[in-house]
């Protein structure tokens, strides 16, 4: 109830106000939930039956991106060329019907051994106000997904309703993490591993890959961080504990070398730093997979957890 008067509302709040409100809550959370965020330690549990990474991998690390405007659409290729230069490779999530989704960035991503996902319709919050919006809004993204050839969703502002998700043609879903108390919907999943949502129509269910590490977003436009240290802090326990260290980062917010600083965003240097502080402080320690690739895993390794 409070979701569907927020998102209401909201076109109404001028961006500033957004902002200063969001900030004060974030206040307020960063005191009362400091026992869980970053680091909630109940969420190291492993899975039961648990083996290890492939390979003996002492802990898994996936990229992901959620491109939430047709700005951060055309700044994808500065992290492409920078995930690419360093060796990583990541999922890239669209909103197909808030902006023009370039069908060359996306031939150009799944051609290089990149990942496309959907992230959604639209962005204005309301995908789980109703049954009856959700379903007329499943069928197109059904055909988003089939034209797109993907095979993963992400509920935009990580709302999420997870027997609905059944409704979509996915493999799996990332609308979930954690801990994280600043989201609109902050129930967390509570681990650091993926695991399998069934499904009671038979069609055996998906796979949820929560976020793991804070968003960019949180760190560096509502908190203000000037460094990487709380993404490394965090890095480090999850890989301390073999669990998945899986990132959302919005080309949206990041500002590329030679561009001018603009509102809400933050250095591409961020980026840079912890993806070189995973390659050379973790050298041959990690299980680096795509989305798509962490679920057929997943499902080969571990059928009914």
């Amino acid at each position: 109830m409070y979701l569907n008067a927020f998102y209401n509302i909201k076109p109404m709040i001028p961006r500033r106000l957004q902002l200063a409100l969001r900030r004060l809550r974030a206040r307020v959370k960063l005191r009362t939930h400091a026992d869980v965020w970053p680091i909630d330690e109940s969420a190291a549990k492993p899975p039961k039956d648990w083996a290890g990474w492939p390979g003996g991998k002492r802990f898994a690390f996936i990229l992901t991106h959620d491109v939430d405007t047709a700005k951060g659409q055309e700044r994808c290729r500065h992290l492409i060329d920078l995930e690419r230069e360093l060796g990583f490779t990541a999922s890239y999530n669209f909103v197909p019907e808030r902006y023009k989704v370039s069908e060359e960035l996306r031939n150009y991503l799944t051609g290089n051994g990149f990942e496309v996902g959907v992230h959604g319709l639209n962005h204005d919050g309301k995908y789980y106000s109703s049954r009856t919006i959700f379903r007329e809004r499943t069928m197109k993204i059904n055909r988003y997904i089939k034209e797109w050839g993907s095979v993963g969703f992400r509920t935009p502002s990580m709302l999420h309703n997870m027997d609905w998700l059944h409704e979509l043609d996915i493999q799996y879903d990332s609308s979930t993490f954690d801990t994280d108390p600043f989201e609109p919907q902050p129930d967390p999943a509570g681990t650091i591993f993926p695991f399998r949502v069934p499904s009671e129509n038979g069609k055996g269910g998906y796979i949820e890959i929560p976020y793991t590490l804070p968003q960019d977003f949180t760190l560096f436009i509502l908190m203000k961080h000037k460094n990487i240290d709380i993404w490394k802090r965090k890095l480090d326990w999850i890989a301390a504990r073999g669990g998945m260290a899986l990132m959302l980062v919005h080309p949206d917010y990041i500002r590329p070398k030679g561009f001018p600083q603009g509102k809400e965003e933050y250095t591409i240097d961020y980026f840079r730093k912890i993806l070189e502080y995973v390659k050379h402080e973790y050298e041959g320690q990690y299980y680096h997979a795509l989305p798509r690739e962490m679920v057929s895993m997943w499902k080969a390794e571990h059928p009914t957890s």
